[in-house]
């Protein structure tokens, strides 16, 4: 076959996987996470043994949450390995959104399973099973101290992120309004309960006292309805906690603004508005790339006689201060100068008992003129500007209405040429007399203008 002596062998995805995942590895901070990601492998297997042997729904909701703890550790993973990545030209802004990913990954597998539980605990009202009590206290203590040891152990640098920036949940909010009737009768609680507790710890908390009272109802009256009101109650819970965190997560993959800063950025454009040589700051688009990090782009209009360079170093210095990642384009202002079209001329138009119009022939007809000026054109530049037949580019045909009593005669020959020669180049006017005449460029109009071909006055 063909040898291809530079060509590069191609990975297949299972072995990009596993040379990014020895990249991590090789981090001896790495190596705390994975054990404990192995820890939680054996604990969810037992846990999920006992669910079985329980046949206890709400032991099963509270095992899910041993579940996510594992996600939270891949999560905590996936951010050790952006930190050793490099922006790369596929990946320019770098690889932080994989993390934003992973938690919004994460938040939302937890709230497919709690509506998963939710859906299995209105089938058990119909028909409830017997919930056997042997191991169900402690799976609840087992799965109780692994979370809240994992959670307190491993310093999870997006989940925690998220926890204080997205929107509180219903459950932080009732906690936060007893804390403070708490904290009213002791103070010295204050620095735990506010002003908001970790909502982790907070589920964490609340579903192991879920299950003590399915524990002691059941054995004491044997009401097994309970072990699936604590099924629906935990799952309530854990859908009303990762809800907020999924909307925060999925904003920033939608690269919107956040609300918090769209004040500070607005003062900052006005600054940046009123240095010297800005003329304009448009199309500015502002993100967040990722967990505190803000992008952003913007184009700036600059005077014809201003430092680019200076304008540049300005704008930065004064966005860098909130916008880390920072794309400015900076275009000096010019004249527009469109270019003369040539558009049909209405009939109305052509009416002189209304208008007097003084027309304005094209550019390439001016070469065959002989215009009388003190400026003569060249075959190779553009018209004059203020010759009288040759209008520049910007200038437009002018209508003026017939309000004088006499009109105007534009475009006279200075010189000792009689007026016949006058009315030759120009347009003899019915009712206006033979004495005056403009000169046009609409000459080939016969039947329009009073004129024959020959250009012969009409009887």
């Amino acid at each position: 076959g063909t040898i291809h002596l530079f060509r590069k062998s191609q990975r297949s995805l299972v072995g990009k996987l596993t040379h990014e995942f020895r990249l991590v590895a090789a981090d001896r901070r790495s190596w705390k996470i994975l054990l404990f990601g192995a820890i939680n492998l054996i604990c969810i297997g037992f846990l999920l043994m006992w669910c079985s042997s329980t046949n206890s729904i709400a032991l099963t909701a509270y095992t899910y949450l041993t579940i996510f703890d594992l996600f939270s550790l891949v999560t905590c993973l996936i951010s050790y390995w952006v930190m050793m990545k490099k922006p790369s030209p596929v990946y320019s802004f770098g690889f932080e959104r994989f993390e934003v990913l992973a938690v919004f990954a994460s938040t939302v597998l937890a709230q497919l399973g709690a509506l998963f539980i939710l859906k299995e605990s209105v089938e058990r009202f119909l028909e409830q099973p017997e919930i056997h009590t042997g191991r169900l206290l402690v799976g609840t203590f087992v799965a109780l101290f692994f979370n809240l040891f994992t959670m307190l152990s491993i310093k999870n640098k997006p989940f925690a992120y998220v926890s204080e920036a997205a929107s509180t949940s219903w459950l932080q909010e009732h906690v936060a309004d007893l804390s403070r009737s708490i904290c009213g009768i002791i103070p010295g609680l204050s620095s735990i309960f506010l002003p908001r507790m970790n909502p982790f710890v907070l589920i964490d908390i609340a579903g192991a006292l879920a299950l003590c009272i399915t524990y002691m109802l059941i054995e004491i009256n044997n009401y097994f309805a309970v072990d699936t009101a604590s099924a629906i109650a935990i799952a309530l819970m854990t859908f009303g906690t990762m809800y907020p965190m999924s909307v925060y997560s999925g904003k920033v993959l939608l690269q919107t603004t956040p609300p918090h800063v769209i004040g500070q950025l607005d003062k900052l454009i006005r600054e940046v508005s009123t240095l010297d040589g800005v003329l304009e700051v448009r199309n500015e688009h502002f993100w967040t790339l990722g967990f505190g990090t803000l992008a952003g782009s913007v184009h700036v209009r600059i005077r014809r006689d201003a430092n680019e360079q200076m304008v540049l170093a300005h704008v930065t210095n004064r966005l860098y201060t909130l916008v880390s990642t920072l794309t400015v384009q900076i275009f000096k202002d010019d004249w527009i100068r469109p270019t003369l079209s040539s558009v049909p001329i209405a009939n109305n138009i052509l009416n002189l008992s209304d208008h007097h119009i003084i027309p304005m022939p094209s550019l390439k007809a001016a070469d065959n003129l002989n215009p009388v000026t003190s400026t003569p054109a060249k075959p190779s530049s553009p018209p004059p500007e203020f010759s009288f037949n040759t209008p520049g580019k910007n200038v437009s045909p002018v209508i003026l209405l017939n309000t004088q009593t006499k009109p105007y005669g534009l475009g006279f020959n200075h010189g000792s040429a009689p007026y016949s020669s006058v009315l030759s180049q120009g347009l003899g006017i019915p009712g206006m007399g033979a004495a005056q005449g403009f000169r046009t460029g609409f000459a080939n109009v016969p039947s329009r203008y009073g004129a024959n071909a020959r250009g012969q006055p009409r009887p």
